[in-house]
C-alpha cells in the first residue's frame, strides 16, 4: 500500500527554526572548519541531510562526558558529523567512519582535513561487511549510525558487537516527523518498517538499555535512538 509523506505545516517548522536558532545563538560558536565543510559539501552536490549543528555538538559532549577514544561512525557523506565527534576525542583518539561512496569520501576527507581532525580515517566500502570484519578486542566507546535506514538492523547488532560495556550507541533518524509510529504510513515506507524492526529487537533485548529522544529543529521532527550496552 503506498502512502503520502507526512508534511509538516510552513509555520510549525519555522517555529521549530527560530527555537533551535535562538538556543544555538548561547550555546554555539563559530566555527571555520564545521562551516566549511557545509559549504564545501553543498558546492559539490552532497544532499543536504547532515545532522542539525545542535545534535552534532550533543554528538560532541556525548564523547567529552564518556571520555571516548575509539569512535565508529556509520555514514560519513561529507563528514560533518565526524568533525564534531572527532572535537570530542583526545590527540590519541581514534575515529573510524564508513563511506560507500569513494566520491563522498573524498570530500569528506577534504573537510576533515579542513577542520584539522587528523584522528579520523575513512572506509570506503559496503557498511555491513566493513562492520563484520572489523574485530572486538579493541572495543568502541562510541557508535554513531546515520545511514541507509534499511540496513539500521544490522547496523545496531554490529556496533552492540563492537562497543565496550557501558559503551553508547546513537541511532539518528528514528522518529520521521511521527511516520516510524504509523503503521498505515510504515506499510509502504521500508525506512519506517526497518526501525520499526530495530525498536522491536530492542523491546526484547536485555544487553542494551535505550531510549529515544524526539527532536523539533531547523531540520524539521525526527529524532534519534540513545542506547548503553549493559
Amino acid at each position: 500500500m503506498a502512502s503520502t509523506i507526512v508534511e509538516i505545516p510552513h509555520e510549525v517548522l519555522e517555529t521549530f527554526t527560530k527555537s533551535d536558532q535562538y538556543h544555538n545563538s548561547f550555546l554555539l560558536h563559530p566555527d571555520e572548519g564545521l562551516e566549511h565543510a557545509l559549504e564545501h559539501s553543498a558546492e559539490n552536490g552532497l544532499p543536504d541531510i547532515t545532522v542539525a549543528a545542535s545534535q552534532g555538538k550533543f554528538l560532541r559532549l556525548t564523547a567529552l562526558a564518556i571520555g571516548a577514544k575509539r569512535v565508529l561512525e556509520v555514514g560519513t557523506l561529507g563528514g560533518y558529523s565526524t568533525i564534531w565527534m572527532g572535537q570530542g576525542l583526545p590527540e590519541d583518539g581514534e575515529l573510524i567512519t564508513l563511506e560507500i561512496s569513494e566520491v563522498n569520501a573524498k570530500i569528506a576527507r577534504e573537510n576533515l582535513a579542513r577542520a584539522g581532525i587528523r584522528n579520523a580515517r575513512v572506509v570506503v566500502g559496503n557498511a555491513k561487511e566493513t562492520l563484520a570484519s572489523l574485530p572486538t578486542e579493541e572495543p568502541f566507546d562510541l557508535v554513531f549510525i546515520d545511514a541507509d535506514k534499511e540496513g539500521y538492523p544490522n547496523y545496531f547488532l554490529e556496533a552492540k558487537r563492537l562497543v565496550r560495556k557501558h559503551g553508547v550507541i546513537i541511532v539518528d533518524n528514528v522518529v520521521r516527523s511521527g511516520q516510524v509510529a504509523d503503521e498505515t504510513f510504515a506499510r509502504g515506507c521500508s525506512k519506517c518498517r526497518a526501525v520499526r524492526t530495530l525498536l522491536q529487537m530492542l523491546k526484547e533485548d536485555k544487553e542494551v538499555e535505550a531510549t529515544t529522544i524526539a527532536i523539533a529543529n531547523v531540520k524539521g521532527y525526527d529524532g534519534f535512538l540513545y542506547a548503553i550496552k549493559l
